[in-house]
């Protein structure tokens, strides 16, 4: 898996919140499996999620963890925060959780003794300085904790002749470049994740790949767009709403009455220290 280079993201989802809880995808089934089996037998376990966004991971977790576990939540966005109070609110029941606006390297316990048994990161471990999240993944998580990696690309990325359409459609308003965060175009990564974990404390990964189908509606692929960093409505100032018909219409005329498909990768780099428990 590789990242984007490291970009200030607070300011950048600022604004996309609501899109980002209604439109992203969540999290595979079996990614949740693999999840909760890196703490089975911890009686109580905490689960640190970081860049947690609208809180998709803790929502998919919290059904199939023990009783009473304890989920702390980071990300630096409060609007991203509210939305991932809302949501885990009726999910909770006895389980205690902390929502930690700070960036992900600022994570500090919210109290003595505090361990973590599973570190998660879903599709936001390219907007931060990864070692410096690693370091700090290594001061507050148990012995055998793991770290778990997440991501599965984008709708940019996505290879079909919907999306191909879509992209050029962007491309005749923002330029040929994609756009990405706060410095302007998108740069190919110089640097895999299996690299950063590889000179961390947890260096023994295990990668884990899983195939997922999607179907989208014309007007689920508009929503989503407005939560990414290429093509969020600031971009296109007040070409937005134009945009946004235009991009209905083709979708439109792909979907034909019927839904348009993702066929994606959901991958999940496993990590933890040398000689610790799988």
């Amino acid at each position: 898996m590789r990242g984007r280079p490291d970009e200030e993201s607070g300011d950048l989802f600022a604004s996309a919140a609501a899109d980002y809880a209604r439109y992203r995808p969540g999290i595979p089934s079996e990614a949740v499996r693999l999840l909760v089996g890196t703490v089975r037998g911890v009686a109580r376990p905490v689960v640190l999620d970081l860049g947690s966004g609208t809180g998709q991971v803790a929502a998919a977790l919290l059904p199939a963890l023990a009783h009473e576990a304890r989920l702390d939540l980071v990300d630096p966005d409060p609007g991203m925060l509210r939305e991932a109070t809302e949501t885990l609110a009726p999910l909770l029941g006895d389980s205690p959780a902390g929502f930690h606006c700070v960036r992900a390297e600022d994570f500090t316990p919210p109290f003595d003794g505090y361990r973590a048994d599973l570190v998660t990161c879903a599709r936001a471990f390219h907007w931060m300085p990864r070692p410096a999240v690693l370091t700090m993944a290594d001061r507050v998580t148990a012995p055998g904790a793991g770290v778990a990696i997440m991501g599965d690309g984008s709708l940019w990325t996505y290879q079909a002749q919907w999306t191909a359409d879509l992209q050029r459609l962007i491309q005749s308003y923002l330029g040929p470049e994609r756009r990405a965060g706060t410095a302007g175009a998108y740069t190919e990564p110089g640097r895999r994740y299996e690299d950063d974990l590889a000179e961390s404390a947890f260096s023994d990964v295990s990668e884990h790949r899983i195939p997922v189908r999607r179907t989208w509606t014309p007007a689920a692929v508009v929503g989503y767009l407005r939560s990414t960093s290429f093509a969020r409505p600031a971009l296109f100032g007040d070409q937005h709403a134009r945009f946004e018909q235009e991009a209905h219409l083709l979708l439109e005329e792909h979907a034909r009455g019927e839904r348009l498909v993702e066929d994606a990768v959901f991958t999940m780099l496993l990590a933890r220290r040398p000689g610790g428990d799988r």
